[in-house]
Formats: structure tokens, sequence, C-alpha cells
């Protein structure tokens, strides 16, 4: 595969991240007033719980079987064995993990209504073979299944979904659609499979190298999952919850553009190091770092301008702690892109599999302490912090772990035009008086467009590579087509 086939991909996994920010602008808004903070706080709740259970179930190997796939594209033989080998195991560890959450969730009396409709949930997971086209590196499958589920559930619950009491028909949509989705991935694969016998494959043989991998989810998923469990456990209040899951949503939108290159990059890398491309494999890391930089730096920025604006206008009234928690979790953006690049894109795909869970279960650790430090005393917003500082600690063990392979120097150069171009922009926008714009939606778009411009003429200004080569390339293409 080329590097017009990695444009393309990014383009439609760039599309479909495009397309779950957008649609959220529509549900959130409508949800935070329909179903209020406790309720959606419940629902939270309840389903970061639901998430382990998945997440174990699955025991690694989502990307385990992306790069095994990803390993033999080009063996049908191969492919098509791993694949089954694969798929044995995991009807086996989520139908265990199945019965568990069903016997000692499912009865509880505040929440068990809703721990039953998200059975479908699991059982949506082990259905879940996107990680087969992923390792393939067909993502316009992926993209068209997900963004028609996502609209169709979208179109429901606006339609259905009308009162608080709604919150199970909230819930059911989003886990019957999910379910749906994933089964309809299946009628592809006759296309991809060839019949292989039971005697062939040999399941167990994943067990223990996916299990590897499943450590570092494992601990990302403590401080991505547990935040929310933790706020529930030690506040006792579900609006608390609400208050960082919104703002988590927020940052996710946002932060989803910035790491949509990972998901492309991983089974991209993982066949390169199969053919033992390694220099040309940290040409790709600099270009990533670099594509990262340009677009989570203004983001994050962005977003600290905007959020006193936006999300009283796009939550309504009740939601005033979530421009704070969003404020303090914009950081992670550019951080969390950095460390995308360096974990998921190169030490995952190559095998160093370790050097990730060591950065991550650091990370882990200091988010487990700070939570049970900062929740008691500043709510949601001890958790946000407490996530901060954890993915700082993550980016900053893999930056040591990595220096002898990739050069740190030339990494912090090309942080610091994004970033400086960055900082110059937010200057200027709040220098800018735009109190005078009354409409809300005029004065964000206004300073997103102002901000944009001053962002990209300040990248001109200190020749950035990314931005003159992009220029070039506008100019070449118009030529040619003058010439025409």
């Amino acid at each position: 595969m080329h590097k017009n086939n990695i444009v393309k991909n990014y383009i439609y996994n760039s599309f479909y991240q495009i397309l779950i920010m957008v649609l959220p602008l529509i549900t959130m808004p409508y949800i935070s007033r329909v179903l209020g903070a406790e309720a959606i706080g419940m629902y939270g709740y309840t389903n970061s719980i639901t998430q382990y259970f998945i997440l174990f179930g699955c025991i690694g190997l989502n990307l385990y079987g992306q790069r095994e796939i990803a390993y033999h594209q080009n063996n049908n033989f191969e492919r098509s064995k791993s694949f089954w080998e694969l798929f044995l195991i995991r009807v086996i560890s989520i139908s265990l993990f199945t019965i568990i959450f069903i016997v000692s969730l499912c009865r509880n009396d505040k929440y068990g209504f809703l721990f039953c409709i998200q059975i479908l949930d699991i059982i949506a997971s082990l259905v879940d073979i996107s990680w087969f086209f992923q390792g393939m590196e067909d993502f316009k499958k992926i993209v068209v299944r997900n963004s028609c589920v996502k609209i169709i559930g979208v179109v429901l619950i606006l339609c259905l979904v009308n009162s608080p009491d709604d919150l199970w028909i909230y819930a059911l949509i989003y886990s019957a659609t999910l379910f749906l989705g994933n089964l309809t991935m299946w009628l592809y694969m006759p296309k991809y499979l060839i019949r292989i016998s039971i005697r062939l494959c040999k399941p167990f043989r994943h067990l223990k190298p996916a299990l590897v991998l499943f450590v570092p989810q494992i601990a990302t998923s403590i401080y991505t999952l547990l935040d929310k469990s933790m706020i529930g456990l030690l506040t006792g209040n579900d609006a608390e919850v609400a208050y960082y899951e919104q703002a988590q949503k927020i940052i996710k939108m946002a932060l989803s553009l910035a790491t949509s290159l990972g998901t492309v990059m991983l089974p991209r890398i993982a066949n390169m190091y199969s053919q033992g491309k390694l220099d040309e494999i940290r040409g790709y890391i600099y270009k990533s770092v670099q594509f990262v930089c340009a677009l989570s730096f203004p983001i994050c920025f962005g977003i600290c301008i905007i959020a006193n604006d936006f999300i009283p206008w796009f939550l309504g009234d009740g939601y005033g702690d979530v421009v704070y928690n969003t404020i303090l979790m914009a950081p992670i953006i550019p951080i969390i892109g950095m460390s995308n690049v360096i974990g998921v894109q190169y030490f995952l795909p190559i095998g160093k599999q370790k050097e990730y869970t060591k950065s991550v279960a650091g990370g882990t650790l200091v988010n487990l302490i700070l939570n049970f430090i900062f929740i008691p005393f500043f709510l949601s917003k001890g958790a946000v912090i407490a996530s901060v500082i954890a993915e700082i600690t993550v980016l900053i063990i893999q930056l040591l772990l990595v220096k002898k392979e990739i050069q740190f120097r030339k990494i912090l150069k090309l942080i610091f035009k994004y970033a400086i171009a960055a900082i110059i922009m937010t200057v200027i926008l709040i220098v800018i008086p735009f109190e005078w714009v009354e409409s809300v939606i005029l004065r964000i778009g206004l300073t997103v467009i102002i901000g944009g411009i001053v962002y990209i003429i300040m990248l001109v200004l200190l020749k950035e590579s990314f931005v003159t080569q992009c220029w070039q390339k506008i100019l070449y293409k118009a030529g040619k087509g003058k010439n025409k």
C-alpha cells in the first residue's frame, strides 16, 4: 500500500471523526436539556462499568488482531486462519464475562435496568470485527458502516427521547444501533476469507501475545474509565459524573482529529516492520508528529478561548462546571496526540509492548493516586487535574524510552513553532473585543475564523516546513490545472 492509500484512509477516518464531532452538536444540547445532568450521570456511570467487562472480555484482541491481520495482509490462508483463531478466543472470553456481568450487576436496585440494556453493548463487542478491516487497511467499509449507524441513532434519539423517564430508551438506542452496526460488517467477510479446517486452527497460540498487549490497554482504561467510576463512588453525585463526562466528550471530539491518524498508521507501520523498513518507519513518525502538532495546538488553545461562550449555548443551563472542566482538560489534546504517535504508531506496531506498557502503567498509577487525593476536595475538577498530570507522565516516560531511536531534539523543534504560533493566536484573540457581537454563534464563528487565519500566517512567517510543502503542492496542482 502506497502513500496515497494512507492519505485516502486518513481522509476516510477523518471524515468519520468529523461526523462524530458534528452529530453530538445535534444530540448533546438536546439530551442535556431533555434528560438532565442526573440522568446523563447515571448513564455515564453504568456505561463506564460496562466498558470494563468489554475490555476484559476482549483481552487485548482488538489491537493484537489488527496487527496480526496487518502482518498477513497478502497471505489469504494465514489471514483467514488467524481471523478464525482470534474470533474463537473472542467468543469464549466475552461469553464468560457476559455471564459474570448478568449475575453481578443486573440485579442492582438503582442501575439494574440500565445494566440489562447494556448487555447488548457486550454482545456487540463479541461480533465486532472492525479490527480485521483496520488490519487490512480497508477503512472505507468501517466509515460507511459507522456513519450510517450514528446517523440512525441520532434520528431515533431525537424522535423517541423526550423526558428524563426516557433514559432507558436513550440507552437502548445506543446499544441496539451499535450491535446491529457491528453485525452488518459480517456481510463483507466472504470476500476476504477462505474455508479453514477446524483441525488447523490453534487459537490459544494467540493468547499470550494478546495478553501482553492487554496489559497496557487495562492501564489506559483505568484512567479513562475509572475517572467516572471514582467520581460516582467518592462523591455519590451523578451530576458531577455528568460534568466530567460532558467535558470529556467535548475534548474527545476535538482530540479525535489529531489521533485518527494513529488508527490508520498502526497497520501500515506493522506491515512495513514485517518488511524490515525501519528507516522509512522513523520518517513516518516525524511526519506524524508534525501533523499532530499542527492540528492539536490551535485546537487546544481555541477551545479555551471559546469555552465560556460555546458550552452554555451548547449544553444549556446547569452545566457551568463543564466550562471549567473543559478548559482544564484542553491541554491533553496535544499531550495525547504526541503520546499516540509514539505509543500507538511506533511502540505497538514494531512489537515494543513492554515500553508502551511501562509508560501507560506509570500514568495509571499517577492518575489513581491523584484521583483519591483530588476528587474528594475538587469533585469532577479533581479528576480532570489528575487525568492531565497522568497524560503528561505517559508522554515523558515514552520520550525517555524512545530517545535512542527517535531524535528528541527534532521532536522539540517540530513542537516549538506550532506552540509559538498557537500562543500568539491566543493573545490576539484575547485582545480583540468580540463582546460587541451579540450573537453567540457569530461570535464563536468569528473567533474560529480569525484564529485560524492568524495561526496559518504565523506558521508562514516562522517558515514551518509542513505549511510550506502544502502551499507548494497547491501551487503545483493549480499550475497543472492551468496548463490543461
